[in-house]
């Protein structure tokens, strides 16, 4: 069971990599559409959110995990965004897709930062699975 400082250090870490991300990403052109879409639990569905929603200059809108860890150990960020949390994120995305009258080529992108390194994984999963 984490404690209330223990908390406050991961989230601290979260919001300082999602920041990091952010700035990665619009740094190699890409545009903030979205931070942290969220979706509250459906029927027969469990809450969802996509952290970062960004467009490409070629306008495909792209859905981005961020995961952030202190260090590669314990197989690291990238492996700790399981089927689970992928399955949420695509619970998201669709939502959020279904307001928007025609939906553009999309993706979904993981940015794993662990420790000081930062990976930019593009097209890291897909809707399937």
């Amino acid at each position: 069971m984490f404690t209330r400082s223990a908390k406050s250090a991961t989230k601290a870490l979260g919001d300082a990599g999602e920041a990091q991300a952010l700035a990665h990403l619009q740094a190699a052109g890409l545009r903030l559409v979205e931070r942290n879409y969220r979706v509250a639990r459906g029927p027969g569905a469990a809450a969802g959110e996509v952290d970062l929603i960004l467009r490409e200059r070629d306008g495909t809108l792209v859905f981005v995990e961020v995961r952030a860890r202190g260090s590669s150990r314990h197989g690291g960020a990238a492996a700790s965004v399981t089927a689970v949390k992928r399955a949420r994120i695509v619970f998201a995305a669709r939502h959020y897709l279904a307001h928007l009258g025609a939906p553009p080529p999309c993706r979904f992108d993981v940015v794993a930062i662990d420790g000081e390194r930062i990976e930019w994984l593009r097209a890291a999963f897909d809707a399937d699975g």
